[in-house]
């Protein structure tokens, strides 16, 4: 939900894998899913709720902890005026963008598996050399575990953000161009 200052960041997702330990505790190591949905996203178009379906994979009951998305070599690109720059994203089309998750999931329930994007931290210049790299901060949480906060700031004339804080951990998001905010994962 993070915007960060780019007009749109889309990367390709070309393979998605599973690290996960079932009830006996034995690890299967990584699984692939069962049907994916490659293709290029924005994923500044995926906030305030608005989500995509990436693939889908069905496990017995135990936990999940790691998901790797396998990014592909083209199609990865930033946008921070109206010209595109390639996106760097080094070692994700062999070895994968790695997000930790620490979930477990329990028999005959349906999780949704959310990754939220932070572009904001993600998304980083290369020095002065006018080249983007992908060094995501991706949270990743289990939907059927969280809650959630909903609400609307205004005006609505400028981005704003909401933050909630708990002790000294806290999570936040912007303000879309409606003034629509949502946290996931609480």
């Amino acid at each position: 939900d993070a915007r960060g200052d780019y007009k749109a960041v889309y990367i390709e997702v070309v393979d998605i894998e599973v690290n996960y330990t079932d009830i006996n505790n034995t690890n299967p190591g990584w699984v692939k899913m069962d049907s994916i949905y490659p293709g290029v996203y924005d994923l500044l178009k995926l906030s305030n709720g608005l989500d995509t379906l990436l693939g889908s994979l069905d496990l017995p009951a135990g936990r999940m902890n790691q998901i790797r998305l396998i990014l592909g070599d083209r199609n990865s690109v930033v946008l921070k005026t109206l010209d595109s720059i390639t996106l760097s994203t080094p070692s994700a089309q062999q070895s994968g963008l790695k997000i930790s998750l620490k979930d477990s999931i329990k028999a005959g329930i349906t999780y949704d598996i959310v990754l939220d994007f932070d572009a904001g931290k993600s998304v980083v210049q290369a020095g002065k050399s006018g080249k983007y790299n992908l060094n995501p901060v991706i949270r990743a949480y289990a939907a059927a575990n969280s809650g959630a906060i909903k609400g609307n700031v205004l005006p609505n004339s400028v981005i704003t953000a909401a933050v909630a804080v708990k002790g000294t951990d806290s999570i936040g998001t912007y303000t879309n161009t409606n003034g629509d905010f949502l946290i996931q994962g609480l």
